[in-house]
């Protein structure tokens, strides 16, 4: 099985060399790893040529602003192999020894599925265990850099919507990876989603991370804003979505350890806005990171 492993960056050069030396005696000539620099472009293709080899080909390209926009891009320029099974890291995700190979290892029936990303406070999400159903509920378990899914399925779903996700330009700040697989679900209701045991995982940092209070608070609004939108453009209940809403007000307290319990009210207003479908106030910074 081969792979195409697509990272939309800003840029980061110093987190992508991390991405890099973790996926240096992993990747074999068949694999892709494509970067789609953002920002910074001379000096991703520098890094990329200290590791480019017979062995680890990495392609950089660039795109206009947003990480939906640059994965879509970045799958553009992967080789053309309809099966080729994607992932999606961030530049700041890290693949622990081994990985790559057991992802090779996957059946050839998978057609989608995903793995467990951790951070310094252990799982991002607790991934259902095998055979569970994806469906409304589950969908919101995976994020962009878990997503396991072959080329020809990604392409028939139309990629990520460009409209939303971080760096989008609309205030939809989030959200892409739940709005990925919602079409996957209309298109394939009873799709056989492989979820991977918590064995098999990608390494991250957590959302807060190198941000002031101003920065944490502007991105957890703007992620707010996407995904309160989302709940209202796939109809969910009403019921689910006021629990979502209120549920906002107790973010900070349920993340403590990397967020300060005030930080609910910035993620119940983005919420409240995304289902609004407008902002609250004049501010037309919708980005939720610039950074």
């Amino acid at each position: 099985m081969n792979l195409g492993l697509v990272v939309s960056t800003l840029g980061r050069v110093e987190s992508l060399r991390r991405l890099f030396d973790s996926l240096a005696d992993q990747m074999k000539t068949d694999d892709a790893l494509v970067v789609v620099a953002q920002r910074n472009l001379p000096e991703v293709q520098a890094l990329a040529a200290e590791f480019d080899s017979s062995t680890f080909r990495i392609s950089v390209a660039t795109s206009p602003p947003g990480a939906s926009r640059g994965r879509n891009a970045g799958v553009a320029a992967l080789p053309d192999d309809p099966g080729r099974l994607l992932n999606f890291p961030n530049d700041t995700t890290w693949f622990p020894p081994a990985t790559l190979d057991r992802l090779r290892r996957l059946p050839n029936e998978l057609r989608a599925g995903a793995l467990t990303v951790v951070d310094e406070n252990g799982p991002k999400f607790v991934l259902p265990a095998s055979g569970t159903a994806l469906d409304q509920r589950t969908v919101w378990t995976v994020i962009e850099m878990g997503i396991l899914i072959r080329r020809d399925v990604f392409d028939a779903l139309g990629g990520f919507d460009p409209e939303i996700g971080t760096g989008a330009p609309t205030p939809w700040q989030a959200g892409e990876a739940t709005d990925l697989l919602l079409t996957l679900l209309r298109a394939e209701p009873d799709i056989d989603f492989a979820w991977q045991p918590d064995t098999l995982f990608v390494g991250g940092i957590a959302d807060p991370s190198g941000l002031t209070n101003a920065e944490r608070r502007r991105k957890l609004r703007g992620y707010g804003r996407g995904l309160g939108r989302l709940v209202t453009r796939w109809r969910y209940p009403l019921w689910w979505r006021f629990a979502f809403l209120g549920g906002g007000l107790f973010f900070g307290l349920r993340n403590h350890s990397t967020n300060e319990a005030t930080d609910g009210w910035w993620v119940f207003l983005g919420r409240l806005e995304g289902m609004l479908g407008h902002t609250l106030d004049r501010n037309r910074t919708f980005t939720a990171v610039t950074r």
